[in-house]
């Protein structure tokens, strides 16, 4: 229900309080009607059968007989109106008393032709029945009575009906209030929240719908607590890792620059300049790497929902010729079982190779690592890389997969800290999970474990 007028919108609890006046009014003009209804048919049914049984009562004293016997017959009613009437309009009234209405209803039950009538005319209710000898008896009494009964009635039905549809717009005002405290909460938070950036969860009381709602928005502020969080994080951690390379290719530059300017500095030798060139090259390849996996990582859009079946062994043995080509005297041996699993294939493949790249930078010359792809038993396959390299600190295996985190003896060697990393999001957006330990050589053993069916 909305308010047009001045362009003002109704409140949610003035809408209930007036949403509960309404059915009250409504239910309240109901039970006024049909309690009127009731009252007036019974209060013209006894007037009816007042008449009935004054009218058998004259009849049976004999009036018929002796009409002069009339007024003493019917003078205990003071407001009725009595008459004995003939077929021709002629009859016997009380005296000093106004005669009833005389009507052809009336002149029928004379002649014979109806057994009795009952009518309102004048403002009267008229009843007519034969008293033998031609004749029929009359008696006529006022409704002005029955209808200051029925109109007072009306009056006190208007009133008690008013009251109830005031009272039931306050009570509704009141219990919506109380109904919607709740609602006011996550209003002021979610303008608390747009003001101040504060994601701080809302009380939760009760449990109810409103609680129930109130514990979701406090999953949503946790999710955009947590997302805002990891986004801070991956900022600093980009931050600090870009520093280092961007500051060597600057100083790189700079003597280059400086060397080739002819401004009184003494010129590179070849060999140097050589050096400094490949030097800047490698910084390059090394910021192309890292601003790659920072986009690949900093992705929110979760991926669309994939219906295509992969085959894990060929993106496997994809991923190994890549890594084959640029792997040096590191040999790779591989062990696949059929499995296959909805998902993207690029994605998964770029996993893979990282897993690979990891296992190639850590082997020793003519190393050798081992690939297996297995089923599990319980629906889920896993892809287990083993490397023959000095393995993984105990204190690092739980931090192996985390964003740019690289062990102590890792820092000297080229890198992002971002591929592990990246092999984990693709494992969770697949369903699966990562782990890492040590290899039955010694070595580092990358494991992820994936859902899906034997092919």
């Amino acid at each position: 229900m909305r308010a047009v007028r001045s362009g003002v919108e109704i409140s949610l609890r003035m809408r209930v309080a007036l949403l509960a006046a309404v059915m009250v009014g409504l239910a309240a003009a109901g039970v006024s009607a049909a309690a009127f209804w009731v009252v007036k048919s019974a209060l013209f049914s006894d007037l009816d059968d007042q008449l009935r049984q004054r009218a058998a009562t004259v009849v049976a004293s004999g009036v018929g007989d002796d009409p002069q016997n009339l007024p003493a017959a019917a003078l205990y009613g003071s407001d009725i109106r009595v008459e004995l009437v003939n077929p021709q309009g002629g009859g016997f009234a009380i005296r000093n008393s106004p005669p009833p209405p005389i009507g052809q209803p009336e002149l029928a039950v004379a002649a014979g032709r109806l057994d009795n009538s009952l009518r309102t005319t004048h403002d009267m209710r008229v009843l007519a029945v034969p008293a033998g000898g031609g004749l029929a008896l009359v008696l006529a009494q006022p409704m002005s009575p029955v209808r200051h009964t029925l109109a007072g009635l009306g009056v006190v039905l208007a009133l008690v009906g008013g009251a109830g549809v005031v009272l039931a717009g306050l009570a509704g005002a009141t219990v919506a209030g109380a109904g919607l405290r709740p609602v006011q909460r996550l209003t002021a938070a979610t303008e608390r929240v747009a003001a101040t950036g504060d994601l701080r969860p809302i009380p939760v009381t009760g449990n109810d719908e409103l609680a129930r709602l109130t514990h979701s928005f406090n999953l949503m502020l946790g999710a955009v607590a947590g997302a805002q969080e990891q986004q801070r994080r991956l900022v600093a951690d980009a931050g600090h890792e870009l520093r280092t390379p961007l500051t060597s290719l600057r100083t790189n530059v700079e003597l280059l620059i400086a060397a080739g300017s002819g401004s009184g500095a003494a010129a590179l030798p070849e060999a140097d300049r050589k050096e400094i060139f490949d030097d800047v090259r490698g910084q390059i390849e090394e910021l192309s790497t890292l601003v790659g996996d920072l986009v690949e990582l900093a992705r929110d859009d979760a991926p669309q929902a994939v219906h295509e079946q992969v085959d894990l062994v060929e993106v496997v043995e994809r991923a190994l010729q890549r890594v084959r080509r640029r792997a040096g005297d590191v040999r790779f041996e591989a062990q696949l079982m059929p499995w296959t699993l909805p998902g993207d294939a690029t994605a998964l493949e770029r996993a893979v190779l990282n897993l690979l790249d990891n296992a190639a930078k850590w082997s020793p010359p003519d190393g050798v690592v081992q690939v297996g792809l297995h089923p599990v038993g319980d629906g889920t396959a896993m892809l287990e890389v083993a490397d023959a390299g000095p393995g993984i600190a105990k204190e690092d295996l739980a931090k192996v997969f985390d964003r740019f985190y690289r062990a102590a003896e890792d820092r000297g060697r080229p890198g992002s800290g971002l591929g592990l990393a990246i092999v984990k999001q693709v494992a969770e957006r697949h369903g699966g999970s990562v782990r890492a330990g040590s290899s039955t050589s010694g070595g580092a053993l990358l494991a992820v474990r994936l859902p899906g069916e034997a092919g």
